[in-house]
């Protein structure tokens, strides 16, 4: 089946966010990224700072971290805790933008969400530290923590968030149709094997 949605997954970086708009670009269809965000923010309620904070990080470092936020109020969010509230309204989010047709859509584990369909490629953008280290601070700045640190942070809370809402292991090969190290191919070139790929997709 021919491949129409491409899923980003991607260390911090890495540059996922980059080679997703230059795919979306390159092919003409819609880029859901801070698009995607407004819209969990506007479907649950929650400040488009805490969706981006949360959709896609755990609360802390270890998978224990979600049982402090297990519980909910009755008759507020479903009865759900906060973190499963903005998941289900996530994944709703993510399946309806997929419905819409043709698109390439970066992180919030929609690789996962949307496994079941056969028209979507799962990408996943990779680098080693010191690209990576590099790459923040020119885009970000410095900051009191230590790139390294700033790194290993944030994809330790978006690999317990994946592990806690799909059961899989965040990062493995065998989860996507793509591995890519941006590193090495580049950010560009990157955005062009997953073009090739999809164009040639039956």
């Amino acid at each position: 089946m021919k491949k129409t949605i491409i899923t980003i997954s991607r260390q911090f970086g890495s540059g996922g966010r980059s080679v997703g708009r230059a795919i979306a670009e390159k092919l003409g269809i819609p880029f859901y990224d801070k698009e995607l965000v407004e819209q969990i923010a506007l479907e649950s309620g929650f400040a488009p700072n805490f969706v981006e904070e949360h959709g896609e990080h755990s609360p802390g470092k270890s998978i224990l971290s979600y049982a402090f936020n297990s519980t909910g109020v009755p008759g507020v969010m479903n009865g759900l805790s906060t973190a499963d509230f903005l998941w289900s309204i996530q994944c709703s989010a993510i399946m309806q933008v997929a419905e819409k047709g043709p698109c390439v859509i970066v992180g919030r584990n929609a690789d996962y969400i949307l496994k079941d369909r056969e028209d979507v490629l799962h990408i996943f953008i990779h680098a080693d530290m010191d690209y990576r280290a590099d790459r923040i601070v020119r885009l970000y700045g410095e900051s009191e923590k230590s790139p390294t640190s700033r790194l290993q942070e944030k994809d330790k809370r978006r690999s317990v968030n994946y592990q806690h809402y799909t059961g899989r292991t965040w990062g493995t090969a065998e989860n996507y149709d793509i591995c890519i190290n941006t590193a090495v191919i580049g950010i560009e070139e990157a955005a062009n094997i997953v073009v090739d790929v999809v164009n040639r997709s039956k």
